[in-house]
């Protein structure tokens, strides 16, 4: 069966009803078509006189047509007044002069209010105060409508943006002396006879840190790999000067130092290779274990920060930062063998303290390379905390990829990768040991 979009009733035909050739289109609302015509009612439902609005079996409201009063009839392909019966029947004017004009709907009571009758289906009533679903309101003025896309201020930052804030803060691109200065020169030997801890990292960062926030930092490389040199992009290939003059020769130390490239307030005193045999020069050397620490009270110029990173042993290279230091921050690895040479460690420093610097003192404890999905990371910081105290840095150095990539190109992590938490984790132990040196004065190691 083929749907035009029309049908012919049979009950309108006849006296009184509509011709063959008058066709009723579903689409199409006559304004001579009565509401409730009694010829619209079925055989069991009688008449309502009482006229009501146009509704669809399911109760929903229909639009009144807006279509224009001079819409040419319909032809009716039964009529051979309207021209041939084979020719094609065009489609209803009115169907596209409603999608020409938009349709007009006239105000219509609410669907409770339409009466019921016998045979219809059930109205459902709608009520009035059904509340609106979440992100949506009644009656909201345009100026103060705000999207559940808008951001708020009590929202946090997005990622990136947070991670553009910390990188900003740690280069400080404005040079102003955002980290306090101590009133003397605080020299720190990076010590730890266990290798593989993070000592060159450590002093490498921290060095960084603090000469970007207005610092005046040496760093004394006096592990024979010279990986601290390779760090900071200092040369220290056979032929340049270096520690190993300072300490056999008696170079000045103002000789040797290098400037960092891209950091300012930054040198460095490179080690080559020729340092691995320096211990068995400084054998036979009158005052071997306090030739470096004359060589730093030469320095004509002023530091604020002067660090020592030292070689994993505990040799005549290590006696000398020991000798020349005044305070020992020893980063320790979050596992096992890190706590077992440490007491080996405690007890060579006191050692040094009794016998060649009265001085010296455990100031800092560093803890590097935390797991927080271990159990066992957090088993040694609780240790460490328990055992040393005060001692202990609040900030703790996480394992990130970026703190391992930065050396291939020459730079520290915070340079490298301001943003990463490698970069923040050691910029706030560089503020935490700021903040110390200058609030209290150095305990000293019971």
């Amino acid at each position: 069966m083929h749907d035009d979009g029309r049908y012919d009733d049979p009950r309108l035909t006849g006296p009184g009803g509509r011709s063959p050739g008058d066709p009723v289109s579903r689409e199409t609302n006559y304004q001579e078509w009565a509401v409730n015509d009694p010829r619209d009612a079925s055989p069991h439902q009688p008449a309502d006189p009482t006229p009501r609005p146009d509704a669809s079996p399911t109760g929903a409201v229909r639009p009144v047509s807006s279509a224009p009063a001079n819409v040419p009839p319909v032809r009716d392909p039964h009529d051979p007044s309207d021209g041939p019966v084979n020719a094609p029947t065009p489609r209803p004017a009115v169907a596209r002069a409603n999608a020409a004009v938009p349709a007009r709907f006239e105000p219509q009571p609410p669907v409770s209010a339409v009466p019921h009758q016998a045979g219809a289906p059930d109205a459902v009533e709608v009520p009035t105060d059904t509340p609106l679903a979440a992100g949506f309101e009644a009656e909201t003025d345009a100026a103060t409508y705000v999207s559940r896309e808008t951001p708020t201020r009590e929202e946090d930052d997005p990622p990136l943006a947070m991670e553009a804030m910390r990188a900003v803060q740690i280069l400080n691109p404005s040079g102003e002396v955002s980290m306090p200065r101590p009133d003397r020169t605080r020299v720190m030997c990076v010590a730890n006879q266990k290798g593989g801890v993070g000592k060159t990292t450590t002093t490498v960062n921290l060095a960084v840190a603090l000469a970007l926030h207005g610092n005046r930092v040496l760093v004394v490389d006096l592990d024979p790999q010279g990986n601290a040199s390779t760090g900071l992009n200092v040369p220290h290939h056979t032929g340049v000067p270096d520690v190993y003059d300072c300490l056999i020769d008696s170079v000045p130390l103002a000789e040797v130092a290098q400037a960092v490239e891209g950091i300012p307030n930054l040198w460095c005193v490179p080690a080559t290779i020729d340092l691995a045999g320096a211990e068995i020069e400084l054998v036979s050397v009158v005052a071997r274990e306090s030739r470096l620490s004359r060589a730093i009270e030469a320095y004509p110029g002023h530091f604020d920060y002067v660090f020592i990173d030292c070689p994993p042993s505990l040799g005549l290279l290590t006696v000398n930062a020991l000798v020349a230091a005044q305070e020992v921050l020893i980063p320790i690895q979050c596992e096992y063998y890190a706590l077992e040479g440490l007491n080996q460690l405690i007890n060579n420093i006191n050692l040094v303290r009794q016998h060649l610097n009265p001085k010296l003192d455990v100031s800092t404890i560093l803890l590097t390379m935390y797991d927080r999905r271990t159990r066992l990371a957090d088993a040694v910081e609780q240790d460490v905390r328990n055992h040393f105290g005060d001692k202990v840095l609040q900030a703790v150095i996480p394992r990130n990829v970026r703190v391992s990539e930065a050396p291939s190109y020459g730079q520290s992590v915070m340079t490298y990768d301001p943003g990463s938490r490698g970069a923040t984790s050691y910029f706030e132990a560089a503020q935490e040991i700021a903040e110390r040196g200058v609030k209290e004065p150095v305990s000293r190691n019971a």
